[in-house]
């Protein structure tokens, strides 16, 4: 027979005090952590949440923004497809993504790998290369640049040493997207540092393996930096495409807030401030925003579908093995 020695009524208050007195300081941690997220929480809900519930709102109304909004259902939608301005702005839209953001990253990769390999001056270069992505947003920025690109100026004045002769590339309904593409080429800092930090992680020893099996520096960019660097592609190629689909100062600084000459620069955010703010069709401008926002997800939808073909990672390599 074994004797079971009873815990001092003091032990046994102790230990039934403890999960009350855990669960009151987890409350309290709880609580301090909410109260430092409150900003952002508030911000959240005033600026993004709520604003973002009643446009959806008003994509299903006719609203003015001086009377009250009516309900109409789709008709918003409906009149959109059947707007040719609206079809040009999808074309120019879709046109500056295809067309700027591959050289932008092709340019970002470039450089990232000029910048890669170890030289003097190498941090010179990496802040000179990546200072356009800091101020090339600006609007002071677009107007240096439509001062550039205007008639018988420096781009003008330098290519007609060349024999081309564009006469301006602002006026100049064939020239003007490409003056855009040229200033969101310009900013390619930020995918660029990006691209340095994925070749950094690069090692060494498969291009030592590589070169001692004779492969040729393309043979081993294709085969060994494009393979390891494919989530960096990825990520850059995700990220730059849905900044590219949201253009908008430069396009309406440059084109002197008129969208462009024959409409050649009305990107899709540009056609829905002047149905919103100066046509005072806030209904339908909020109709396009959406239709934006699911043009942009599906596009997203489909690139991460694509990267089962093309990216590679470190986990697939683990599985093959």
């Amino acid at each position: 027979m074994t004797l079971v020695k009873e815990s001092p009524p003091a032990t046994r208050k102790a230990r039934s005090t403890a999960p009350a007195a855990g669960k009151r300081r987890g409350r309290r941690e709880n609580l301090a952590g909410y109260l430092f997220m409150s900003p952002w929480i508030a911000g959240f809900l005033l600026l993004t949440a709520g604003p973002m519930a009643a446009s959806l709102y008003f994509a299903f109304t006719d609203y003015n923004l001086f009377t009250s909004p009516k309900w109409i259902g789709f008709d918003n939608f409906t009149r959109m497809f059947d707007d040719p301005r609206w079809q040009k702005s999808v074309e120019v839209t879709a046109k500056y993504v295809v067309i700027g953001t591959p050289l932008k990253l092709l340019l970002a990769l470039g450089v990232a790998l000029l910048l890669a390999q170890s030289r003097r001056g190498q941090a010179f270069y990496r802040a000179a290369f990546y200072a356009p992505s800091l101020i090339g947003a600006s609007v002071s920025v677009a107007f240096v640049w439509r001062s550039m690109f205007s008639d018988d100026a420096v781009v003008d004045r330098t290519m007609s040493v060349f024999g081309v002769h564009a006469g301006g590339w602002v006026g100049n309904p064939d020239w003007i997207l490409y003056c855009l593409v040229a200033l969101t080429v310009w900013q390619f800092g930020a995918p660029m540092v990006i691209f340095l930090a994925g070749l950094k992680q690069v090692p060494r020893e498969l291009y030592e393996a590589a070169e001692m099996d004779g492969a040729g520096p393309f043979r081993r960019f294709w085969n060994i930096t494009l393979p390891m660097i494919s989530p960096v592609l990825f990520f850059n190629v995700l990220l730059e495409t849905i900044h590219s689909f949201q253009i908008f100062g430069s396009a309406y600084v440059v084109s002197n807030t008129s969208c462009g000459p024959a409409d050649a620069t009305l990107v899709y955010t540009c056609y829905l401030y002047q149905q919103g703010f100066k046509n005072a069709q806030m209904g339908f401008a909020s109709a396009m925003a959406w239709m934006l926002l699911l043009g942009v997800a599906l596009v997203t939808a489909v690139l991460f579908w694509s990267q089962k073909k093309w990216v590679h990672y470190d986990n697939d390599a683990e599985d093959t093995r």
